[in-house]
């Protein structure tokens, strides 16, 4: 029932997901409903439409007994494998890149035992792979905090930075005086991360408050990406300040810009009334050591809308 709402009631896609035969998915329907005496499925010939009413008050009900199913083969997992297992960890781009390898060095050195699968994505398919089961942690920046069925916790605060070819005239104005401005910056070309990614909106935001509309020449979810077209002289980048590396970066500068656009939070989520085993606990203490056992069980159990800021 949930995948065939979860697909748009494509009988052939629920078919391929379940990895039966739609005749297959069809006949379970049909028990489904015979067993509760209801019709849960709105039919428009023998294609399903939708959801009856009765329907929407049993697909809730069907999720919980789901990811109550979960939670038990993951608690069982917990005591019978004794720190084996998988840990997936879904991430946008800069968070995979950036800030997740020192945390994975640490959290591999102590969980030997422990297979890493690490998922990339936009923020809002970060969200459904935790909703979907797919993904135990979620790491980004933006969206997560968006979703009632998620826990999204604080971790991080960060800004960004302009960054330019070493010989641009940027860059010699900011050794003279330091004092970038958002006028200067849209006299150039902008190449930035794609929106819903890397703190985008917080950019758009700085230009429009300042009436200004800035010449958005490529956008990317890749800060790496950015910084290449930047080296060409397509633009001025903007990207995270994390995202770059003096030394690897030796062909650009680096301009301060948190005064001109607001900071950032780097939030991690996990699937609210889930079951951690105890090396993802581990993990998120790794990753974000403010995040403890105790406070992410507190979290875990509070009402949607609670602020979490640590």
């Amino acid at each position: 029932m949930r995948e065939t709402a979860r697909l748009g009631f494509n009988l052939t896609e629920v078919a391929a997901a379940l990895h039966t035969s739609q005749p297959g998915v069809s006949r379970q329907i049909r028990e489904l409903e015979d067993e509760l005496g209801l019709q849960i499925f709105v039919r428009a010939g023998k294609r399903l439409t939708g959801l009856t009413a009765p329907g929407q008050a049993v697909l809730p009900i069907v999720e919980r007994l789901l990811q109550e199913a979960s939670n038990l083969k993951h608690a069982g997992d917990d005591y019978a494998q004794q720190g084996r297992g998988t840990l997936r960890i879904a991430a946008t781009h800069s968070q995979a890149r950036y800030a997740l390898p020192p945390a994975v060095r640490d959290f591999r050195a102590g969980h030997p035992q422990v297979a890493l699968h690490m998922h990339q994505g936009s923020p809002h398919q970060i969200a459904r792979m935790l909703l979907e089961d797919t993904a135990d942690v979620g790491i980004a920046t933006e969206a997560l905090a968006q979703y009632d069925e998620l826990v999204a916790l604080p971790c991080y605060s960060w800004t960004h930075v302009v960054v330019v070819p070493a010989d641009h005239e940027l860059a010699a104005f900011a050794q003279r005086s330091g004092a970038l401005t958002l006028q200067q910056l849209v006299r150039f070309p902008i190449v930035t991360y794609e929106s819903g990614y890397t703190g985008r909106a917080h950019i758009d935001e700085a230009f429009a408050k300042a009436g200004l509309t800035p010449e958005v020449v490529l956008q990317a979810m890749d800060a790496d990406v950015i910084k290449t077209y930047v080296e060409l002289g397509l633009g001025v980048g903007i990207v995270a300040a994390i995202a770059f590396d003096e030394t690897r970066d030796s062909a650009l500068r680096a301009l301060d810009a948190r005064h001109l656009f607001a900071a950032n939070m780097t939030r991690l989520a996990v699937r609210r009334g889930s079951y951690l085993r105890t090396f993802v606990y581990d993990f998120i203490a790794t990753f974000a050591p403010p995040l403890t056992p105790a406070l992410v069980q507190r979290a875990l159990q509070a009402p949607p809308g609670t602020d979490h800021g640590l």
